[in-house]
């Protein structure tokens, strides 16, 4: 539980930061506080070292922590709370902070609907734009009001949903705490986090024990429970404080590898492996794969202390479980074509990097050298163009300083090959944000929209296909524009993008940044089909953006892809080749 003397994880101290910068823009406080609690949120969340445990000096010895911040952390760890955020939720309706990720409102005109109409949740939103009061404010309209609606369910649909990183970072002290509980020989989390779903709902995870009652109570008795759901011998489930239910099971040695698989799913996938044992005369749960006597009934237990050895008693290859989603991988597994599977080894670069020359947090040589430790044998500066103004974006002439500084770090330094690129906006007509003189210049043009994303289906795609007409451009960067639990994908026909695209010579990028995950799974395998090369790149924007590469690499697993479809994980000569349309 948390409250005074607990000790609170890095996780939950950097979401109290975020809620309180939250608050502070509903109250429209100077925005560069705002954005001193959100950094310091991130760098908290990021650090390898227990902030709980820190004090005063330690805590400002950190990057963006000055004594105010240190302050709120240790009245957190010490108090249980943060006075400052607990007087704003006392005076901001929390309901507010859903009102103002709607897309079409923002924080700016959440207080205005609520000081106007006594908004204070989406239920009140949608109310009053049903109604037409929102389209008669100042500054809405009909157009806004329409969007509003559309976006209420929008963030309706995302609600319980959690982004694949924030439920990795959530469960992970919960999982190292199960460990310790006396008598756990394993424990691991399950479902669809385990095969690298972008979202996931509830949590699962699988203890192997002999005595199950002691994990259980570590899990009832876990700092991060709001609710104990229901708990019993062979499972327990919890509400966490954010909401998240958290279902545990406890089986014997014999029986845990057969656990794993049935709880980690999918649910077809476990349907296929089902039907194939009952044909063979076998019946497979989740304690075993059994064979049947002859009443039918389960007898002698066949496996189940391992997956792999239940895939090889059914006859089966073992199917990694990011392809486990009844996509045709049992009949794969069944005749020995399962591909080779994309590996983060593989990957021999990035080619879409953002440093301080724009919105990057991280100058040219900590991004080199921070590329070079991940062993990449190339690497792309690709800072954006000069449409995102906020950004500090490059025109033709700060574009022209850029190569000039590369031109002299490379003087100096013989290591990883650094590509000149850009990342190009494609302005509303399609055309790109930078002269043509200068594009012929690029090593590698990264294209993608970060405008006019309400346009219509048929708009977009013509926009997007002119862009890709263009012979310079190499990537189409986050192809939807989606933000995982946040916006939803512009409407864009894919198919006439991907179908496009391969016939330029144009790379779909998988951006990797766990909020976007742009192109998902799905698109990904139509992209292939198409005969598009796909790019996986991590969008950084600091050298801890880099290692994002990793759910980059799980959604291209999940996709089928191997390091045959994928550029950045071809050598140099053969991505010199394909960037010059050759």
């Amino acid at each position: 539980m948390t409250g005074p003397g607990a000790s609170y994880t890095n996780v939950e101290i950097a979401d109290r930061l975020e809620r309180l910068a939250d608050l502070l823009e509903l109250q429209e406080a100077n925005p560069f506080r705002v954005r001193a609690y959100r950094s310091a949120a991130e760098v908290i969340a990021a650090h390898d070292v227990s902030v709980a445990e820190l004090d005063d000096e330690g805590l400002t010895a950190m990057k963006g922590i000055g004594k105010d911040l240190a302050r709120a952390v240790r009245d957190l760890v010490e108090a249980g709370e943060i006075p400052q955020l607990t007087a704003l939720e006392r005076e901001v309706p929390i309901g507010l902070l859903d009102v103002k990720r709607v897309p079409g409102v923002g924080p700016k005109r959440a207080i205005t609907l609520w000081k106007s109409l006594g908004v204070t949740g989406l239920d009140d939103l949608e109310r009053e734009a049903r109604a037409g009061r929102v389209a008669a404010l100042a500054g809405f309209g009909e157009k806004t009001q329409t969007k509003v609606l559309r976006g209420v369910e929008q963030v309706r649909a995302h609600r319980g949903r959690l982004r694949s990183v924030d439920a990795e970072v959530l469960v992970a002290p919960l999982v190292a705490h199960l460990a310790d509980a006396a008598g756990v020989e394993r424990v691991e989390v399950a479902g669809s986090l385990r095969r690298g779903r972008e979202t996931i709902g509830d949590v699962d995870v699988v203890a192997q024990s002999d005595d199950p009652e002691p994990v259980m109570a570590a899990l009832r008795t876990y700092r991060g429970v709001r609710d104990v759901v229901g708990s019993g011998r062979a499972k327990t489930s919890v509400t966490l404080e954010g909401g998240q239910q958290v279902d545990l099971r406890v089986v014997d040695r014999a029986a845990y590898g057969a656990a794993l698989l049935y709880f980690t799913g999918s649910k077809s996938h476990n349907v296929e492996l089902r039907s194939r044992a009952a044909a063979r005369g076998m019946r497979l749960s989740e304690y075993g794969l059994f064979d049947l006597d002859d009443d039918g009934e389960p007898g002698v237990r066949r496996a189940g202390a391992s997956e792999e050895e239940i895939y090889r008693a059914l006859e089966l290859d073992f199917v990694p479980v990011e392809l486990r989603e009844g996509r045709g991988e049992v009949a794969a597994a069944a005749d020995g074509t399962l591909p080779r599977l994309l590996q983060l080894e593989d990957l021999r670069g990035d080619l879409h990097l953002h440093t301080t020359w724009s919105d990057g947090a991280d100058d040219v040589a900590t991004m080199v050298a921070a590329c070079e430790a991940r062993g990449y044998a190339y690497m792309a500066i690709t800072d954006h163009s000069q449409a995102l103004r906020m950004t500090g974006g490059l025109d033709a002439e700060k574009l022209a300083r850029q190569w000039g500084a590369l031109d002299d770090f490379e003087r100096e330094h013989d290591g990883v090959t650094i590509l000149r690129g850009l990342e190009v906006d494609i302005r509303k007509d399609g055309t790109l944000d930078l002269d043509d003189d200068s594009l012929e210049r690029l090593d590698i043009v990264v294209a993608s929209i970060h405008s006019h994303l309400e346009l219509g289906r048929d708009a977009q795609t013509q926009r997007v296909i002119r862009a890709l007409e263009h012979p310079q451009v190499n990537v189409l960067a986050h192809p939807t524009g989606r933000i995982l639990g946040v916006r939803d994908p512009y409407a864009i026909d894919l198919d006439a993008v991907f179908a496009a695209a391969a016939s330029r010579g144009v790379a779909i990028e998988l951006n990797a940044a766990p909020q976007r995950l742009d192109v998902g799974d799905v698109d990904l395998m139509r992209a292939v089909t198409a005969g598009c090369t796909i790019v996986v790149d991590t969008d950084a924007h600091s050298v801890r953006g880099l290692e994002h590469m990793r759910f980059g690499v799980t959604t291209a697993r999940r996709a089928w892809l191997g390091p045959e479809h994928v550029l950045n994980a071809w050598p140099l000569a053969r991505v010199r080749a394909f960037l010059a349309k050759r």
